[in-house]
């Protein structure tokens, strides 16, 4: 896969930023949209941690989180907010925080950073010897009926656009677009962008896998077909 250069990043990053209150549905060609679905959905950044990487990942059934609120400072409010914001904003899935007779399926532990290494560890690998790689995670465990559970691990101290930026990014990779790609820079799922809301770019890739035509097990091959035609209605269906 060609890599843009550094310089030519910042140019298209900058007019990225530049246009970002202005993007709507059909600001993106269905080419771009289906070059990042393939790019985001087919892949994983930690290709150890998942049941077939280049096969479809999503939830087939209604995603229900659980909020472990461990850091000094309580963000559980702003949690669900955008877990609120994504049930508003991605059809074709139910995405609410658990209630007391709902069994979760997707965990977030919100932590300072000196918890970071155990949580993960501990919550997320279950072996306290495991790396503990990045400034926050998600991990997915998926197989051929859908995704079974995700745990994202968030840290809340380290400034509040690193936690907005961490929380956007790894709740959506939570729910299967799970590889980062430096092209998409209209996207958090762009380590070299400088998102950190629920961009219109995003809502688009996120309703394009949960469309009910796109299916969990799908190959590259299989959803390249319907692709198109999935990009055509999904735009209808977004409001930014």
């Amino acid at each position: 896969m060609p890599r843009i250069t550094v310089s030519c990043l910042a140019l298209l990053l900058a007019a990225g930023l530049a246009g970002r209150a202005a993007a709507q549905p059909d600001t993106f060609t269905t080419e771009e949209l289906v070059t990042g679905f393939n790019a985001t959905v087919f892949g994983l950044e930690y290709r150890t941690w998942s049941w077939q990487p280049y096969l479809v990942k999503k939830f087939a059934k209604p995603v229900r989180f659980r909020i472990f609120s461990l850091s000094h400072t309580d963000r559980r409010a702003e949690v669900e907010a955008f877990i609120a914001e994504m049930d508003r904003k991605i059809a074709g899935v139910s995405i609410q925080v658990a209630s007391a007779t709902e069994e979760p399926n997707f965990d977030v532990y919100i932590v300072d950073r000196h918890q970071y290494e155990d949580v993960v560890r501990q919550s997320v690998y279950k072996d306290m010897t495991a790396d503990a790689p990045g400034r926050c995670l998600v991990r997915v465990e998926s197989g051929r009926r859908g995704i079974k559970n995700s745990r994202a691990v968030i840290v809340s101290d380290e400034g509040d656009f690193l936690f907005r930026r961490c929380l956007v990014e790894e709740l959506l990779q939570g729910l299967g677009p799970m590889n980062d790609d430096d092209r998409l820079v209209h996207s958090v799922f762009n380590d070299g962008s400088r998102h950190n809301r629920f961009t219109v770019f995003d809502q688009l890739l996120l309703n394009m896998l949960y469309d009910p035509r796109i299916k969990p097990g799908m190959s590259p091959s299989e959803a390249d077909k319907i692709l198109p035609v999935v990009v055509r209605d999904v735009r209808r269906r977004i409001q930014p």
